[in-house]
């Protein structure tokens, strides 16, 4: 059994997840803010940009893959620890690589190692984070998301003020990888061992069953039902979102003639509706409901992406902009929610249906690149269309389980 917390052990366990959340936004953002310094000091083209991200999509999927393995050999607490400080090296490397040692291949590898830890902290602080809304029966995952947003809006304000300064990317790189090793360490001693995470010390009242045993504990989530639906809804929302990011500015610009300004702000407006429903949406959750909740965003996002493409003029568009981000906002933190209802299976559950979404997010922006190619980039955005509309037919699997602490809403009929 896990220990009982004082209410002081859960707001210090609550604020290293949230920083945690935090602290992943901010790397990435400090990567993606200099691609541009990057690609100028050590005078590469596109394509090997598209090389380096790329090596990074693999390396993140690799670590998706891996969560399950480091968590039933090390649990959450110790394995976040080992991935924070693994993509903090990578965030190093990407600036020794850029301007100590001048070297594409030392790049690469430090994108590796980021992409590697991201990816296997992204599923272990969903698995904590999880563990905090079940103990506090409160909707908590949106919020935790929406920390991670403030991480790259922070990250990428950080690279704005060092390119602005002329900070080369190793000293810019070097304070940021400092930043998130304070982070590491701190969440570490603030981040309580528990037996359903996995962690060595969490079970004194026996002896702890063997690693091997653990990792088929956890694999076993692949084989339910349950899983696969959950992961249809992770899987459109992660299209919604990861679409936007890589091709709603180029929509606007391409696709209806709008200014490179216009299509940044159109980004902006679609990230700041995200980022204020993930704020406000876990007291919304908590009064009508997950299925419900799931069900009217899938639409709102749809008619968002509809009107996105369709749209006779820019005001609209940005309006269209705005409705596709409220809706693809909670789709991913509540399919966490729902993976996590049983709280002796949630690490399996939540790696599991994260990995299926997340492999979602850096997979689909490519695939709608290529599909563009040939039909054009906004009835590509119809494909988005599709799977939003599935994820909400899919949204019934995220009815909370008999005993589920939160996600029911105050009416149960639904």
């Amino acid at each position: 059994m896990d220990t009982a917390l004082t209410r002081s052990q859960f707001v210090r366990w609550r604020t290293a997840i949230f920083a945690i959340f935090a602290a992943s936004g901010l790397s990435i953002a400090t990567w993606a803010s200099r691609v541009p310094s990057i690609k100028d000091d050590l005078g590469i083209e596109n394509s090997q940009i598209g090389m380096l991200l790329l090596g990074m999509g693999v390396a993140s999927i690799l670590g998706l893959s891996a969560s399950s393995v480091i968590i039933a050999r090390f649990g959450t607490r110790r394995g976040m620890l080992g991935a924070m400080v693994i993509f903090a090296a990578g965030v190093a490397l990407i600036g020794v690589g850029t301007n100590l040692v001048p070297s594409l291949a030392i790049v690469l590898i430090g994108l590796a190692l980021f992409g590697f830890g991201n990816g296997a902290v992204d599923i272990m602080m969903n698995v904590e984070g999880a563990a905090i809304e079940t103990a506090s029966a409160k909707t908590l995952l949106p919020l935790f998301h929406a920390f991670f947003s403030f991480g790259t809006v922070l990250g990428a304000g950080l690279g704005a003020l060092a390119a602005a300064m002329n900070l080369n990317v190793f000293t810019h790189t070097a304070i940021v990888t400092v930043i998130i090793l304070v982070v590491a360490i701190v969440a570490y001693a603030n981040v309580p061992t528990r037996e359903g995470a996995g962690d060595p010390a969490a079970d004194a009242a026996g002896p702890r069953a063997g690693w091997r045993e653990r990792l088929m504990t956890s694999l076993s989530a692949w084989r339910e039902p349950r899983t696969y639906a959950l992961g249809v809804v992770l899987l459109g929302m992660a299209f919604a979102e990861g679409g936007a990011n890589d091709w709603l500015a180029l929509g606007v610009t391409d696709g209806h003639g709008g200014s490179e300004e216009l299509g940044a702000a159109a980004l902006m407006v679609f990230s700041i509706a995200m980022t204020v429903v993930r704020v406000l949406g876990g007291p919304l959750v908590d009064r009508f409901g997950r299925v419900a909740t799931l069900r009217v965003l899938a639409v709102t996002a749809a008619v968002g992406i509809v009107l996105f493409i369709l749209a006779p003029n820019l005001p609209l568009v940005f309006v269209g902009a705005a409705l596709w981000g409220v809706g693809a906002s909670l789709g991913f933190p509540l399919g966490m929610s729902a993976a996590a209802d049983d709280p002796a299976k949630a690490a399996a559950r939540v790696s599991a249906a994260a990995t299926i979404g997340y492999v979602a997010f850096l997979c689909g922006p490519p695939v709608l690149g290529f599909i563009s190619d040939q039909i054009g980039l906004l009835n590509t955005l119809y494909v988005l269309v599709a799977l939003v509309v599935a994820s909400g037919f899919a949204s019934s699997a995220a009815r909370p389980l008999a005993g589920a602490k939160v996600g029911a809403g105050h009416h149960r009929g639904e």
